[in-house]
């Protein structure tokens, strides 16, 4: 095509320096934030290899380091090998499940000697590379099922081997590229499915107890009832025919509110949801078959998926999970407080956040912290040391570095040539928003606690690794944009 002289050069001049100054910037406030978390009082060499700040100066060094081999590789490598990395990683996972050392009753860990290497966290940049590959290729559609279908195999599969490893937690962020799927043309419905199911659940598990007054009808239920009918209705209006989405609308909210009537009778009226819903859907597959407007199956299909969804999920919820998976959702949704069990340690973190004040105690400072009283105060919790010695300003401050990181990424990845470089770059972008936002608000006690690190802040090599690989690696592809081969 033309020339090759002059390619690295032109390498590090179209390099973005402004991301580099934000991973900088993230791992200089990290390491301070580590050195805060694992300092214990009488400590007087924080750079000892012997202490937590001083090993997270080797995994930030190695890291870098790393970044600047990633950025020397050609950037046709990663396009050439993607498939093979995947297929290495996937090994790599499956070998792990049999990993005979157990950390914290998880089996994530491959420990080679002094050396200890979770390879879910390198999973995440392999299955990044492999989506990009896949989506890249000529001819593909994701509005396509069976493209649609690969694409999700592509995922699953890391994410049965790391769950079958015991680490639910990292197995979920696999699904922050359902994020990247929106951008690259997935239906919006598919999305919006994802965020009802949600809704079910919460709603369905915070209020199932709570009943109507003089009633046996379960709040939770009924809601979700209630919610399901809307939700299809809704789905009717905007890709089918609004009259008759008015015609359902006005049907089913007729016969609810008709119920509603006998409420203090001993009958629980969600059985009449139930039915409303099942006659919605009969009407939804005539009205199908009279128009051949696939969208009417869809929808009813969508409404018995999220009847199916929800019981199937309290089932599991009563029947499937572990009694402190259950005390984690209870403590979360305000079902049960455990102060000195499963809510103990976003308790501590609350505390230790609120400490901090406006500008917070200083640096070392921290007394919640010095004293222990977080665990896992310098990996998964790390946030709070955050706010306790560098108060609200502080923390503020690092949640915008985090927004310009990922405002960055989204610049970057809109002005990729070839939409390898931007299903790759969008997947990086899920993936740090995906944990930014769950550790964060596990933090604060506004989500789940199910165990991941905040990029660049938590202690340890291999989630350190991981990011920088994701990064760099989308830096590369990105400096290369304009580049001219022969």
């Amino acid at each position: 095509m033309a020339r090759q002289a002059g390619k690295q050069t032109n390498v590090w001049r179209s390099l973005d320096w402004w991301t580099i100054i934000i991973y900088v910037a993230l791992l200089s406030f990290g390491w301070v934030s580590v050195c805060g978390a694992s300092y214990s009082y009488g400590e007087t060499d924080i750079f000892s290899l012997a202490t937590r700040s001083g090993m997270q100066i080797v995994w930030i060094a190695t890291s870098i380091m790393l970044g600047f081999v990633i950025l020397m590789l050609d950037d046709r490598f990663y396009d050439t090998f993607a498939y093979i990395i995947y297929a290495l990683l996937l090994l790599l996972l499956f070998a792990t499940i049999f990993n005979p050392h157990s950390i914290k009753g998880s089996r994530s860990w491959l420990v080679l000697g002094p050396l200890r290497l979770q390879p879910a966290e390198f999973a995440k940049f392999a299955t990044a590379l492999a989506l990009a590959k896949l989506m890249s290729t000529y001819g593909y559609n994701i509005q396509q099922w069976k493209h649609f279908a690969v694409t999700l195999l592509v995922i699953l599969l890391p994410m049965l081997c790391i769950v079958l490893q015991r680490e639910t937690g990292s197995a979920l962020v696999y699904l922050a590229f359902f994020l990247m799927f929106y951008r690259e043309g997935m239906p919006g419905s598919i999305l919006f499915t994802g965020v009802a199911m949600v809704v079910y659940f919460v709603v369905g598990i915070r209020f199932a107890e709570v009943y109507f007054d003089g009633s046996v009808t379960s709040v939770g239920k009924f809601s979700v009832q209630a919610l399901i009918q809307v939700f299809s209705i809704g789905m009717v209006w905007v890709y089918c025919h609004r009259k008759t989405a008015w015609r359902l609308f006005f049907g089913c909210m007729g016969v609810t509110l008709f119920s509603l009537l006998f409420l203090k009778l001993p009958f629980d009226i969600t059985y009449v949801q139930l039915a409303i819903t099942f006659v919605m859907v009969i009407y939804l597959v005539i009205e199908g078959l009279g128009t051949r407007l696939r969208n009417y199956f869809f929808i009813a299909l969508f409404a018995i998926g999220s009847l199916g969804f929800f019981y199937g999920a309290d089932f599991i919820m009563q029947n499937v999970m572990e009694p402190h998976q259950r005390s984690r959702i209870n403590v979360l949704l305000g079902l049960d407080e455990d102060l000195r069990g499963a809510g103990y340690n976003v308790h501590q973190s609350e505390i230790a956040i609120g400490s901090g004040g406006l500008e917070g105690k200083g640096f070392l400072n921290g007394t919640q912290t010095k004293l222990k009283f977080v665990p896992e105060q310098d990996t998964d919790f790390i946030f709070c040391t955050v706010g306790e010695e560098e108060g609200f300003l502080g923390s503020a401050g690092v949640l915008l570095l985090f927004l310009a990181l990922i405002l960055r990424l989204i610049h970057l990845s809109e002005r990729q040539p070839f939409r390898f470089g931007r299903v790759y770059g969008y997947c990086v972008l899920s993936i740090f928003l995906f944990h930014v936002f769950i550790n964060v608000g596990m933090v604060l006690g506004l989500t789940p606690v199910i165990g991941i690190p905040l990029p660049f802040f938590s202690y340890g090599g291999s989630s350190l690794w991981g990011f920088t690989l994701l990064l760099f690696i989308f830096l590369r592809l990105d400096a290369s944009r304009n580049l001219i081969r022969s």
